[in-house]
């Protein structure tokens, strides 16, 4: 399998991959091994990439970026692009450690301290043969050092990183050159659901495409700009190139 094929969305690249291709991408970068990079792109992260640069480089720069909201996959669509679904951590980390079972080790950084050891074990529970280790996440500039190094000599195929964007796209471009895995991927809060310390809310609303109103009612007081004045705001930006991406394809 080649590298997927690569559309736009508001000037930020996703690559245009199912959740199956998803994975068999991955597991060509750690058989390369090289040092790659992957991340995803959603609203939320398509908004901070507006205003912050350093982000927006970031993904212009990884191996592999995936759709991880159905509001990118919608916004695809009015620009005149497909992307076949839509693919958050909550969802593929299953399939994920299924694939990993057997064949690759895992480390795991970032959430609370505890949050990903308990994520950690609830995959090893389903995946008994599955070998991975987990860091919290808030390790200070001066204690990251050693965590690396304990990380490496754990000598992991894939590094998996959740902080929250753009703290962990940050980390990881800060740190992906000491880091001797074949594959970093960011992955957002995916610990915190997996272990159980968030819930993803209504799962009716996920499998209508409307997970950011499941995420809306479990932290209402967190997240509500998030997605009440995000949400609009990327969709408005969306509309306004319709009429130029629209002339591009007539031409």
């Amino acid at each position: 399998m080649s590298a997927p094929p690569r559309i736009r969305v508001l000037d930020l690249p996703v690559d245009v991959v199912t959740r199956q291709g998803l994975l068999d991408r991955v597991a060509e970068l750690v058989d390369a091994g090289g040092r790659a990079t992957v991340a995803y792109l959603n609203v939320h992260v398509a908004n901070v990439a507006f205003r912050d640069a350093d982000l927006a480089g970031f993904l212009e720069g990884v191996d592999l970026c995936y759709c991880d909201g159905s509001g990118v996959r919608l916004g695809a669509r009015l620009l005149g692009e497909r992307l076949p679904e839509r693919m958050t951590g909550a969802d593929w980390i299953w399939d994920f450690a299924a694939r990993a079972e057997g064949c690759w080790r895992v480390a795991w950084v970032g959430g609370e301290p505890g949050v990903a050891r308990t994520a950690a074990a609830e995959l090893e529970a389903r995946c008994p043969a599955l070998e991975i280790r987990a860091w919290h996440g808030f390790h200070s500039p001066a204690e990251t050092p050693a965590v690396l190094a304990e990380i490496n000599a754990w000598a992991p195929q894939v590094v998996l990183v959740g902080m929250g964007t753009p703290v962990q796209e940050r980390w990881v471009a800060r740190w992906r050159p000491d880091l001797d895995a074949p594959v970093v991927w960011c992955l957002g809060a995916t610990a915190d659901f997996v272990s159980g310390k968030t819930s993803r809310g209504p799962q009716v609303l996920y499998d209508n495409h409307m997970e950011w109103l499941a995420r809306l009612l479990t932290e209402p007081r967190r997240l509500w700009r998030r997605y009440l004045v995000g949400n609009p705001w990327f969709f408005a930006r969306v509309l306004a190139r319709v009429p130029a991406q629209q002339r591009r394809r007539h031409r």
